[in-house]
Formats: structure tokens, C-alpha cells, sequence
């Protein structure tokens, strides 16, 4: 039986890394492709040396680079039953939401040009990550946001999340209009707060309270954490979803998929449970600084994804953090 031929830019990161290891595992081909602006070659090297793997140290914005890589898919194409791109590339980070340059670079341009890529390559799939930041203020109703809901982008002028939401909106309409126009199958998919054990740098909430937690025994928030909640997702169940989509046909009609967990908490309740879960009773919070842009709730409605698909999160928040916990160790051992 042939197997298939996945294209993953970003592949170091949460997401693209752990896509890897599942189709490898699987006996599928991976090209992928990471500039380690915000991600590190350690979350490869469980597959670096695997032969079904083929890693490049390129940069998505580099046309030289790209054309090699398309040189590359070309060659290998009729080995393989099906050719799959999936964008990962992006830059997610708030402390770079303010760098325009590259956040337009990566996010929008460098996405319009990996998917024209996927097209001249004859590839049969694109999947476009995108994110729950399009929802910005407006980020809750009973039941979750759903995609047909209202995207309301609030404080446009100051909001530094206002660049990246924008520039990941602009993507699925990119999307979307590939599939519209007949050129290529594929959707695009909103995630909400992934986290993963594997995780390396403590720029996320969740790594953030256990690296604070493990050296000082208290933890930093913000002023906003003493009212906001989130769900947050595992990154297991966010790249069981990609995969549910890629396998659902009648799925892949260029529209955009909520891909979260209902199980909201608050930062407090967030932080005991991380504390619970590394054996430290009464974890103290200092509450320092402001963010305007954060929405109090982000709850997303996941029931388009749930019905096309059958997909649904398997992991829960404290079994995820239980793994992270012990990933940390492990790493310290």
C-alpha cells in the first residue's frame, strides 16, 4: 500500500513537531522545514534520524529555499498516493505581535506563498493553522463562539493582538478562495490555547506557571489573570483533529473549524492545579502589570468540527498537565 507525502512548515514547533512523530509512526513521508525563530531542534529529535523524515533548517519566507523544496515534492510526488501541506509556520508569541514585519511576513505572506506552492505542486490537501485570536474581545457567548458567529476585532488601534488576529483572518479567506476556485482541497482551523509537554520555551500561560512554580515556588500574573478563564487544548487532541480533518473528505470545502475544549478555568484555579499536580500545597500569586487586549472568556463552540468529523478533545486539563509535569522532570533528571 503506498502511504503519503506530508509538507510541514514549522515543523519544530508544538503542533508541527508532533504531526511529525504521529506520521512517521505511521509510515508516512514528512518534509518539513523550521527557522527556530521561536522553537528549538530538540523537539525533533525523537525523528531527526528517522529515514521517513526529512528535515531543513529553511526559513518560509526564503523563495530560494521554498523553490528547493518544491523541487523536491515534485520529485518524490509519484511515489505517493496523496500529497498533504500543512501550515504551522506562524508567529504566535505576544511579545511579537508588535514586529509587523514579521508577523505579516510569516503569518500571511509566507502562508499565501506555501499554499500557491501546494497548488503548483499538485498537492491534493492544504491545511491552514489558524487561530481563536479572530474572535479578540469577543470571545464568549453561552455555548461557545461558532464560526458563523461575528468576528469583532476591539481596540483595533492599540490592540497588540489586532496585527496577528487580522493577518490569520486574511489566510482563511486565501483558503478559501483556493478551494472555491477549484485549485486545491482544504480548510482552515481556529485552535484555542494548545499546550504541550513538550513545550520549550515558558512563553505560553500554562509552561509559564510550572517554570515559575518548579524555581520559585510562587508564581507571576498579570492583573487581568484575577478575573480571566480559558479553555486550553492538548496539543495531542489539536493534531488528532488536523488529522480528522485531512481523513474527512466532505470536510475540506475551504470553510474554517473551531478546534478547542469546553473545560473552562480560571488563572488561580489554573495555577493550584499545576501546583497540585508538582506536590506544592498553597502556591502563592503575585498579580503585577496589565494587558488592555485580553478578553476576560475565550470559549469556543467545537460542535461543526464534532458533526463533520467525529473528533472530540481526549485529554483533559488535569491529565494534561499531569504529562507536562512529568516531562519537566524527566528533563531535569
Amino acid at each position: 500500500m503506498m502511504k503519503e507525502l506530508y509538507v510541514i512548515s514549522g515543523v519544530a514547533g508544538m503542533t508541527g513537531s508532533e504531526l511529525a512523530k504521529i506520521l512517521v509512526a505511521e509510515g508516512h513521508r514528512v518534509i518539513g522545514f523550521d527557522n527556530f525563530f521561536a522553537s528549538s531542534r530538540e523537539s525533533l529529535c525523537e525523528i531527526e534520524n528517522n529515514e521517513l523524515f526529512d528535515f531543513y533548517e529553511y526559513d518560509l519566507n526564503s523563495g530560494e529555499e521554498m523553490e528547493r523544496v518544491l523541487d523536491m515534492v515534485k520529485g518524490w510526488k509519484k511515489e505517493y498516493k496523496k500529497l498533504v501541506y500543512i501550515n504551522c509556520a506562524a508567529i504566535v508569541h505576544t511579545e511579537y505581535f508588535y514586529h509587523i514585519d514579521k508577523t505579516f511576513g510569516t503569518n500571511v505572506t509566507g502562508m499565501k506563498n506555501f499554499l500557491e506552492q501546494a497548488v503548483m505542486a499538485g498537492a491534493d490537501i492544504f491545511i491552514n493553522c489558524s487561530t481563536s485570536e479572530v474572535y479578540s474581545m469577543q470571545s464568549w457567548k453561552e455555548g461557545g463562539v461558532a464560526e458563523k458567529d461575528y468576528i469583532l476585532l476591539a481596540n483595533a488601534e492599540h490592540s497588540q493582538r489586532t496585527s496577528y488576529a487580522a493577518g490569520k483572518l486574511l489566510t482563511e479567506f486565501f483558503m478559501k478562495d483556493a478551494v472555491w476556485n477549484q485549485k486545491i482541497k482544504g480548510c482552515s482551523i481556529r485552535f484555542a490555547n494548545v499546550y504541550s509537554k513538550s513545550e520549550r520555551y515558558p512563553k505560553h500561560v500554562i509552561p509559564h506557571i510550572l517554570t515559575e512554580l518548579s524555581r520559585k515556588g510562587e508564581v507571576e500574573l498579570l492583573e487581568n489573570s484575577k478575573r480571566n478563564k480559558r479553555t486550553f487544548l492538548h496539543n495531542t487532541d489539536s493534531c488528532m483533529a488536523v488529522l480528522a480533518l485531512i481523513r474527512t473528505e466532505e470536510a475540506l470545502d475551504g470553510s474554517v473549524y473551531n478546534v478547542a475544549t469546553k473545560e473552562e478555568v480560571s488563572m488561580p484555579d489554573l495555577v493550584s492545579l499545576c501546583a497540585e499536580k508538582m506536590g506544592i500545597s498553597n502556591p502563592k500569586i503575585v498579580f503585577r502589570g496589565y494587558r488592555e487586549s485580553d478578553p476576560e472568556r475565550r470559549v469556543l463552540n467545537i460542535d461543526k468540527i464534532v458533526e463533520r468529523t467525529g473528533w472530540m478533545p481526549r485529554v483533559s486539563l488535569a491529565e494534561g498537565i499531569e504529562m507536562c509535569v512529568k516531562e519537566m522532570r524527566k528533563n531535569k533528571a
